[in-house]
């Protein structure tokens, strides 16, 4: 208990302290002189451009495995990179990243040698070569992109950065972005490694294709083709084949309807030696009604025993299926999500509730449920304060364990 109280009035304080140094910073003033500061004393990009992104989180999750402490991290991490400017269609970028741990610390952060002691909190100490890239726009409607770089396509629900956590996912990739047809953006790529959340590497052989064309005032129509060859876990190696519609439809000025459909078929891919077809499904209706916005879904990955159920080993998953994590790997049974979300700002303050109902992909085996709660505010275009609570409520036929997660989050980015 002195551990948690020590923890927290430390993470208070710091919290305190950023939330102090914003509100005297974050004036156009101040941030227009970091800005030219950054851009060599220019007012432009002629030099190129210094890129800073320091982020400051308190973290704890409780939950109740027996034999497990909770976790309590407090961590800071600094991305620093520099850009060049533009020559001839020509561009770089290098990005060092690093994530310090300080304070108690009694914490997994699978790296750190306490597993089996404390619960995970994958923030490890480490620090890495985040981005490096070069790009050329010389063809038209073109962009090609070579090198380790930041990809998200669509929600991120199949590649994405997970960027939630302090050390994101990058990729060593090619990546060639056409816009040259109307309203259609054509994005087709290559990756050869993924540089995960943990700082390691696993090296891959991975095509895709996504191309997207946007129904003025409708939405987006998007289809996408990706094949992981994952040289390093050969169960992670998977092809899937898929479709969305994402948008919404302006009733009036106060109302806005708001919707999703996807759809995805998965198989065995290479090397993966667990024969096996999945689908995915992901309904999504709502509207924003002065200011408020309602949305209820259902999202199910499809299992039919280990290994052989509906994967995404390269997505943002704390984005999806509860903030606590309980749902990074699909269930052998496979998932059902039922959720509804209620979100809204107040006075440049945004609001967030979620509710999810877990259960197989028949609906006849329940996981459990959890409540999400968010509160985050930005001040400018450079600084925010965050603060995150999530409460996983386990059926006790899941085996899972009720889990409390909470988070205190400060930034500044330039």
């Amino acid at each position: 208990m002195s551990s948690f109280k020590t923890s927290s009035k430390f993470s208070l304080t710091a919290l305190s302290v950023a939330i102090l140094a914003m509100s005297a910073t974050a004036s156009a003033g101040f941030d227009e002189n970091i800005e030219n500061a950054l851009k060599f004393g220019q007012d432009d990009t002629k030099y190129g451009q210094i890129k800073f992104d320091l982020r400051y989180r308190y973290e704890q999750d409780d939950s109740k495995k027996a034999g497990i402490e909770k976790g309590d991290a407090s961590t800071i991490r600094l991305r620093l990179g520099y850009l060049t400017p533009e020559v001839l269609g020509f561009q770089a970028y290098a990005e060092y990243e690093t994530n310090q741990d300080f304070g108690a610390n009694t914490y997994d952060s699978t790296r750190n040698g306490k597993k089996g002691e404390y619960q995970v909190i994958a923030d490890p100490q480490e620090h890495e070569l985040n981005q490096f890239w070069l790009s050329y726009k010389g063809l038209a409607d073109t962009q090609i992109k070579v090198g380790r770089q930041r990809i998200k396509l669509d929600n991120d629900r199949f590649i994405g950065n997970v960027g939630w956590r302090q050390m994101e996912m990058t990729y060593d990739s090619v990546l060639i972005t056409n816009t040259s047809l109307d309203n259609t953006t054509i994005k087709v790529g290559y990756i050869n490694q993924a540089q995960t959340i943990k700082s390691y590497v696993e090296e891959m052989e991975t095509p895709f294709v996504n191309i997207a064309y946007n129904f003025k005032d409708y939405g987006k129509l998007t289809g996408y083709t990706y094949l992981i060859d994952n040289n390093d876990n050969h169960n992670k190696s998977n092809q899937t084949f898929g479709v969305s519609f994402n948008g919404g439809k302006k009733i009036n000025d106060n109302i806005k309807a708001l919707y999703r459909f996807e759809y995805a078929f998965q198989q065995d891919y290479q090397q993966n030696v667990n024969e096996y077809e999945a689908d995915y499904f992901h309904v999504v209706g709502g509207a924003n009604v002065y200011g408020v916005t309602v949305k209820a879904g259902m999202e199910q990955l499809d299992g039919s025993g280990k290994n052989k159920v509906f994967q995404t080993p390269l997505a943002t998953g704390h984005a999806f299926n509860g903030w606590s994590d309980q749902f990074l790997t699909t269930p052998n049974d496979g998932l059902r999500d039922v959720y509804a979300s209620l979100s809204t700002k107040v006075h440049g303050v945004k609001i967030m509730g979620v509710y999810h109902d877990f259960a197989d992909d028949t609906g006849s085996m329940d996981y459990g449920k959890e409540w999400d709660f968010l509160v985050t505010k930005k001040f400018g275009k450079h600084y925010s304060l965050l603060a995150k609570y999530a409460y996983f409520d386990a059926d006790t036929a899941s085996g899972k364990e009720d889990t409390q997660n909470f988070w205190l989050q400060a930034g500044v980015s330039f």
